[in-house]
């Protein structure tokens, strides 16, 4: 193991109590959906690891399905932590998820007891590890019973293959089901994954206020509306990104004229701030109580580094939120 980490890391890194639990998370926490499977850069994946857990992100979140091919990035991952970190895991903080498309057949994907307890092992596996920090299901599955999913969580903890549970891309009418549910078992479910940006309101109807009557956390993806709400896009749609490729990613015509305005009047109250836009739009999605960590994705190690700096400052008064609720709605 050649990597020696900063032994400042945790200096400057603010760590938030997700929902009543006792378990803290980073302000900032890394996803590893793109950018780290077989078909990306090895060690540009490292160092991007590697940076984040020098600045102080100690939580690194990914699915079964991460990564081209899907569950390269749970090999990666466990490949960089065995080779490079294998001696602080109990510092780190490390999610995964089952929910979507893994393998052919009746049983590899969706909500039933077979699939989230079979997917489990196998992103084990990948990961090299014995437990996972959180196991989260990735989305609602209508056609099973919202009892047998919880089951399936709570049983993960009582296997000791999780330490915690979450959910993601749930409603929240269900969402409040499975707070219930979840009590009942005494299962330590922590957290939702939800979509949450500037761009992206809808959990602010609901969702918040379930969370924060059933005391868990959120640790909201897509802060930067998968880079919208960067100056990215301000003039035009550069020929290399997803977009113009059509990789997985939003599609060109949400790239509109009108928020592109609202990105650059954005980007003013950013100045003001001290801020770029993508660290204004982190700032803010992390400005409601419930919500105790944004993730971020990055392809760069600048891209990590400037977006850790939105916590230099994470407060707004009472002018800057009208002011950007003004752009925005």
């Amino acid at each position: 193991m050649s990597y020696i980490p900063n032994q400042s890391r945790y200096e400057n890194m603010q760590y938030n109590r997700l929902g009543k639990s006792g378990l803290k998370v980073p302000a900032i926490s890394l996803g590893l959906y793109r950018n780290f499977g077989d078909t990306d850069h090895f060690g540009h994946a490292k160092q991007m690891i590697t940076t984040a857990f020098d600045i102080g992100i100690t939580h690194f979140d990914l699915a079964n399905n991460y990564g081209e091919p899907s569950g390269s990035a749970e090999t990666n991952f466990g490949r960089i932590l065995k080779e490079e970190l294998s001696g602080f895991r109990d510092e780190l903080l490390i999610a995964t998820k089952a929910g979507y498309d893994m393998w052919p057949g009746p049983y590899g994907e969706w909500g039933s007891r077979k699939y989230m307890l079979s997917s489990l092992d196998q992103s084990l596996k990948r990961l090299q590890l014995d437990y996972v920090d959180i196991y989260y299901s990735h989305r609602y599955d209508p056609h099973t019973p919202l009892e047998e999913t919880v089951l399936a969580l709570d049983t993960a903890v009582k296997q000791g293959k999780a330490l915690y549970v979450g959910v993601s891309n749930y409603p929240a009418g269900v969402t409040k089901q499975a707070i219930e549910l979840f009590k009942q078992l005494r299962t330590p479910f922590v957290s939702h994954q939800p979509n949450y940006s500037m761009f992206l309101r809808d959990a602010e109807d609901n969702l918040f206020e379930v969370l924060e009557d059933g005391g868990v956390g959120a640790v909201v993806f897509q802060p930067l509306y998968q880079g919208l709400l960067t100056t990215k896009y301000v003039e035009g749609i550069p020929k290399d990104s997803r977009v113009a490729k059509g990789v997985d990613s939003i599609s060109a015509d949400q790239v509109t004229k009108n928020r592109i305005e609202m990105v650059q009047k954005l980007k003013e109250i950013a100045e003001e701030r001290g801020q770029t836009v993508a660290q204004l739009a982190i700032a803010w999605s992390l400005r409601h109580p419930v919500v105790a960590s944004a993730l971020i994705g990055a392809s760069r190690v600048e891209q990590i580094i400037e977006n850790v700096k939105a916590i230099e400052n994470l407060s707004f008064t009472d002018h800057e939120l009208k002011e950007i609720d003004e752009i925005l709605l």
